[in-house]
């Protein structure tokens, strides 16, 4: 099988997935990349010396080279690519391709009734409803979105990003992590920016630091050891988060480390309990969820995440709080005042890592889907399989709307 892969630029989360195509006997595989990295990203440590990797071609001055791949190519994965002029051949000649979206209604639903934005959707997708085209789904939101403009009728697929997924051994990985009588380690990281809402962390220290009679917050916690907030990143919101920090007396509590490479942030979340993701719906998938889950922490996070309906299963192996702010900060303290549930729910995040959500598992689920659309058999699941685990990714038709998500949401 002749599988090419198109995104924006190869990065250290593409990485497993197409090693893992690549190492994958009679798959001859090429990822392309179409653009150089932002500036902001490559500060962020995610740059990679692509030479190293020999299936990796970049389309500047490649770009006969790369058309003819993507041609000719048995399967196509196409990234959210502003070319849509380079992959239409393909699609007019009926050829298998799969689509690679998060979501395209990040703002609001109500857009998709936009006269301009349905006819550019109705050129690059829903007259290609009834061909041999299907969208692999970014994030547990994207169906919905698709499904408003009536778009891969039956044709969508669970999916989403595959970082690389470390293997420990698991006592050896919670020995990292706080003891009792110790502070309970909270992580956040990210890029400090309005949609990825870093003052929720913030807001959830203060509360736990000095309580809130409003909301029964026991104030210090002293007697167990108390808790540390660590701030990873930077961004536009970084001095005014240290200026909340100052003005509420938390620099006792609160660290910031500035922008950390991804080799030191999978260090970070290692020897954390508890990590601690606020993003809001344009969040499309959120890739630190995968890495700390597979660090073995307990994760809380808000409910319109991309990756949080798909991954996190409630009360299980993470927690999904209120989308608003006292209901993410009364499951904070409920983490934080209840360590050994801390380590539970984070060993079964590792766990659900490294069975499931990771580029071995999705690549053989891809390829096996592949083969059989190539054969002419066509592909379906019944409902007892969209259930399993085992089989995601490539659990056919994920339509989650985002009135749904009330249901991923437990409090403690």
């Amino acid at each position: 099988m002749k599988l090419t892969f198109v995104s924006n630029y190869f990065n250290h989360h593409q990485r497993p997935v197409s090693e893992a195509f690549a190492n994958t006997e009679g798959v001859e595989y090429t990822f392309i990349q179409t653009e150089d990295m932002e500036e902001e990203r490559v500060r962020m440590g995610w740059a990679i010396d692509i030479t190293r990797y020999p299936y990796v071609k970049v389309w500047k001055g490649n770009e006969e080279e790369c058309r003819t791949l993507i041609m000719d190519s048995d399967v196509v994965i196409w990234g959210g690519l502003e070319m849509e002029e380079e992959i239409e051949p393909r699609l007019q000649a009926n050829k298998l391709t799969f689509r690679y979206s998060e979501r395209i209604y990040k703002e609001g639903q109500w857009k998709f009734i936009s006269p301009r934005g349905l006819k550019k959707k109705y050129h690059d997708h829903i007259r290609y409803r009834r061909s041999n085209v299907y969208l692999l789904c970014s994030g547990a939101f994207v169906g919905s979105d698709f499904k408003l403009i009536h778009a891969y009728p039956k044709k969508k697929f669970v999916w989403g990003y595959f970082p690389e997924v470390k293997h420990y051994d698991i006592d050896e990985l919670m020995a990292k992590k706080s003891k009792d009588g110790e502070a309970v380690r909270m992580l956040w990281a990210g890029r400090m920016i309005d949609w990825k809402h870093p003052e929720f962390a913030i807001e959830a220290a203060d509360k736990l630091l000095h309580g809130d009679p409003t909301q029964r917050f026991p104030g210090r916690l002293a007697e167990q050891g108390g808790f540390m907030l660590t701030m990873a990143g930077g961004g536009d919101m970084e001095e005014e988060l240290k200026r909340m920090v100052r003005e509420r007396g938390l620099e006792s509590v609160v660290r910031f480390t500035g922008f950390m490479s991804p080799e030191e942030i999978r260090a970070e979340m290692e020897r954390s309990d508890i990590f601690l993701f606020t993003s809001d719906e344009k969040e499309g998938w959120g890739a630190v969820l995968n890495e700390a889950m597979n660090s073995g922490c307990l994760v809380v996070a808000r409910p319109f995440i991309g990756a949080v309906p798909y991954m996190v299963q409630q009360g299980w192996n993470g927690v999904v709080c209120d989308n608003n702010m006292s209901g993410f900060c009364r499951t904070v303290y409920g983490a934080v005042l209840n360590r050994e549930g801390c380590r539970e729910k984070g060993r079964r995040a590792y766990e659900t890592m490294i069975k499931y959500w990771n580029a071995e598992n999705a690549t053989a689920q891809f390829l096996r889907v592949a083969k059989s659309l190539l054969a002419g058999k066509g592909f379906e699941y019944s409902e007892k399989d969209k259930e399993s685990w085992a089989l995601q990714p490539m659990c056919k038709d994920p339509e989650i709307g985002l009135s749904d998500a009330a249901r991923f949401v437990r409090r403690w």
